[in-house]
């Protein structure tokens, strides 16, 4: 990156910072963002490098709004949902953001985790891919094929309403499970014949000539994402909970109309070519809300889904613990 770019770059960033102070100095100077006095010492939150977490992380300025509260911010790195998940309920972490199986597998184990806010999403970030040159046309032909995905994850939900689509069962296929990192090799070496990914390792994928993309999630099912918090650390500090909230909020709405920014920063950390994190950007829907009726709904039916196919141990009902944030206006 030019010397010119990188000073763009980093005065937008600036940018940001002060709409961010602003914005949240509003939050803390309203009576109902007060803190409880036993508030925390230090919020632990769970990030992965493609998310928008990591691109408040990037900016400080959580850090610098709880410095005020003598709150420090500590950042936990993991590389897909489901240990985030784990984590989340056991306490390690105070709050973090997923997409959207973790939390019906951790709901139905029994995990002490809210949904606090939403990010929605219409599918555009995820697909089945196969090699350019494979006898697989479409999602029928999946039938007694391999097929990779992460289990309990998002790619886990598409592949299941992806063969439900195509009149096919989960039994049709061999399910080959696999983190993203050993998805990528096992789908570079033909060790499975499609594999199910969100982004950037999708975009990454789709950019080699070898690759096909079968079927994009968009269509298929709506993908939503969610930001969780610890079920006992929302109950016991919701203003602190609405501020994070509130924060991540404002970062995503910058995040929305500064892509090239955005995939400067997540270029850097990821490692990814521009152009295939630019492509992951574009198709991103940034904004952040409270959890409406119809998320709640097509959250369910995808635990619904799961349930049936006998994937995980009891039913659910998601609005159980959906934790009612109301932004400051």
């Amino acid at each position: 990156m030019s010397h010119s770019k990188t000073s763009n770059t980093l005065g937008k960033r600036s940018f940001l910072k002060a709409v961010l102070a602003t914005s949240l100095a509003a939050v803390a100077l309203s009576p109902a963002s007060l803190f409880a006095q036993s508030a925390p010492k230090e919020i632990r939150i769970g990030y992965q490098k493609n998310g928008l977490l990591y691109l408040a992380k990037e900016t400080g300025q959580l850090e610098e709004f709880f410095k005020a509260k003598n709150i420090a911010v500590k950042w936990v790195e993991f590389s897909f949902g489901p240990p985030l998940l784990e984590a989340l309920n056991i306490g390690s972490i105070d709050y973090g953001y997923t997409g959207d199986a973790p939390p019906i597998f951790a709901q139905a184990a029994g995990a002490n985790i809210v949904y606090v806010a939403a990010q929605e999403a219409a599918g555009a970030g995820a697909a089945i891919l196969v090699k350019e040159d494979s006898p697989i046309k479409t999602l029928a032909d999946l039938k007694g094929k391999k097929l990779g995905f992460a289990k309990a994850s998002s790619a886990h939900n598409l592949t299941i309403a992806a063969l439900e689509k195509a009149g096919l069962t989960y039994q049709d296929i061999e399910p080959v499970y696999l983190t993203p990192a050993d998805g990528v090799a096992a789908f570079a070496r033909g060790a499975v014949d499609a594999w199910t990914i969100w982004d950037p390792f999708y975009a990454v994928a789709e950019a080699q000539p070898s690759t096909r993309v079968l079927a994009p999630a968009k269509g298929i099912v709506e993908q939503n994402s969610f930001l969780l918090a610890n079920g006992s650390f929302a109950k016991a500090n919701p203003e602190l909970v609405s501020q994070i909230n509130q924060a991540a909020s404002i970062t995503a709405q910058w995040t929305a109309s500064h892509h090239s920014d955005v995939t400067a920063i997540l270029s850097k950390a990821t490692g990814i070519a521009l152009e295939s994190q630019q492509k992951a950007v574009d198709r991103t829907e940034f904004v952040i809300s409270p959890i409406r009726d119809a998320v709640i709904s097509e959250q369910q039916r995808n635990a619904d889904r799961f349930l049936a196919l006998g994937l995980i141990p009891k039913a659910v009902t998601i609005k159980d613990i959906v934790w009612a944030w109301k932004p400051s206006t």
